[in-house]
C-alpha cells in the first residue's frame, strides 16, 4: 500500500474511467486463516457501448484472500469509474474480476454480474479464478434469477 495514493481517509475524486481508478490493497491480518470476503454492489452502472444508454447490474464479488485485502473505498471508486464507460456486460464483469485477481492474488475469487434486462433479455455473467476451495464456507450469492412477469 502506497500511503501517497491511498484513498481511505482522503478526499478522492471519482474516476471517469475504470483505468483512472487506482485500487488499494492492504495486508491481510489473518493471512494464516482461510475465509471468504464478500462485496455486494447492488447499483453498479456502466454504459452500452453501442447506444450510450445506461446499464445496471447487481454485482457480487467473493474472494478467499491470501496476503492482501482490497481496500473498500478504493474498490467503490474503481467501480464508479464504469459509470461513463462503454462496455458490454461480459466485458465489465470479467474485467473487474481479472483486475481484482491480478491485484490481490487471492486463493480464489469469483464475481457474479446480475445484469438487468436490455432489450428484454437479462444477461448474467460469472467469472472465477478456478475451483472454489473446499475448506471454506461458500454461500450462494443470493441473487434470484430474473423472472420478469413470469
Amino acid at each position: 500500500m502506497d500511503p501517497a495514493t491511498v484513498k481511505l481517509g482522503q478526499t478522492s475524486p471519482i474516476p471517469t474511467e475504470p483505468d483512472a481508478g487506482v485500487l488499494d490493497r492492504v495486508p491481510n491480518p489473518h493471512a494464516d486463516t482461510r475465509f471468504v470476503a464478500r462485496f455486494t454492489v447492488p447499483e453498479f452502472t456502466s454504459l452500452c457501448p453501442v447506444t450510450g444508454q445506461p446499464d445496471f447490474a447487481h454485482l457480487v464479488i467473493d474472494y478467499v484472500p491470501d496476503a492482501w485485502l482490497v481496500e473498500s473505498k478504493s474498490l467503490k471508486l474503481y467501480l464508479f469509474g464504469f459509470r461513463n464507460h462503454g462496455a458490454f456486460h461480459e466485458a465489465c464483469t470479467v474485467e473487474i474480476g481479472r483486475t481484482l485477481a491480478g491485484l490481490l492474488k487471492p486463493h480464489w475469487l469469483r464475481i457474479g454480474g446480475y445484469w438487468y434486462p436490455r432489450g428484454g433479455i437479462p444477461i448474467d455473467v460469472f467469472w472465477q479464478t478456478g475451483a472454489p476451495p473446499s475448506d471454506v464456507f461458500m454461500p450462494d450469492q443470493g441473487v434470484p434469477p430474473y423472472r420478469g412477469r413470469g
